[in-house]
């Protein structure tokens, strides 16, 4: 699995230089080339993380990024010409993970994106706590690799389904409603039916529970939500 990155950048010379960078890097490039379009695109394709411009033809930066934090700790690297202390500031306070001026060089981009998505990822607390993997009993995460094993046997998830893996372990021992769940994989405009979000559950569990019927790893707090095992 790769991570998704959605660029907002209305410059086509530039989204043509970072996709092009993103590409041969692994990652796996979007382009929204002003609000509207980024908006529909971060609820809608589950980036890993955003790269924001500020100056859009249609609306200011700072309202997309203010959309995203009304309901996601999605990472957010903002790359910007604006060069001002204040813009800067503006844009952090405000829920930036990050904050690149233009020009910049592709080495530089590249370790920024590396960072915030390294911080995205909150480690087990048994583990240290700069640590890439969550493990409980035969169960492991690897973050950086997007890589989930039971034992020795890599199981192979769906982009929805690691991310809620990803989201729980993240989270072990507290329990995630359905809605914070929901809204965090597919974003604030998904239906608030919560089918979507049981069907992926039931193929987590065929994929990682000795026995989907009685769940060793991941438990339902009926009516409320999901809760990861800590231990």
């Amino acid at each position: 699995m790769t991570y998704k990155i959605l660029l907002i950048e209305d410059d086509n010379n530039i989204s043509t230089f970072i996709t092009t960078i993103l590409d041969a890097n692994g990652y796996e490039p979007l382009l929204a080339r002003n609000g509207k379009e980024a908006m529909a695109l971060v609820s809608s394709s589950c980036p890993d993380l955003v790269l924001l411009d500020m100056g859009l033809p249609d609306m200011d930066g700072m309202k997309i990024l203010q959309f995203i934090r009304q309901w996601s700790s999605l990472p957010v690297i903002v790359v910007s010409a604006r060069t001002r202390e204040r813009d800067k500031v503006e844009a952090l306070d405000a829920g930036a993970d990050d904050y690149i001026t233009k020009p910049f060089g592709s080495s530089e981009l590249l370790a920024r994106i590396r960072t915030a998505l390294r911080h995205a990822n909150p480690s087990n607390h048994d583990s240290g706590p700069y640590s890439s993997t969550f493990v409980c009993g035969d169960f492991s995460i690897d973050y950086d690799k997007h890589r989930v094993k039971v034992g020795e046997k890599e199981i192979h998830l769906t982009q929805s389904e690691y991310k809620m893996v990803s989201l729980l372990c993240q989270n072990a021992g507290k329990v995630l409603t359905y809605d914070f769940i929901s809204k965090q994989i597919w974003g604030p405009y998904n239906c608030e039916d919560n089918q979507k979000l049981r069907v992926n559950m039931a193929n987590i569990r065929r994929k990682i529970e000795p026995n989907p019927a009685v769940p060793e790893y991941i438990f339902t707090e009926v009516g409320v939500g999901y809760r990861m095992r800590d231990y």
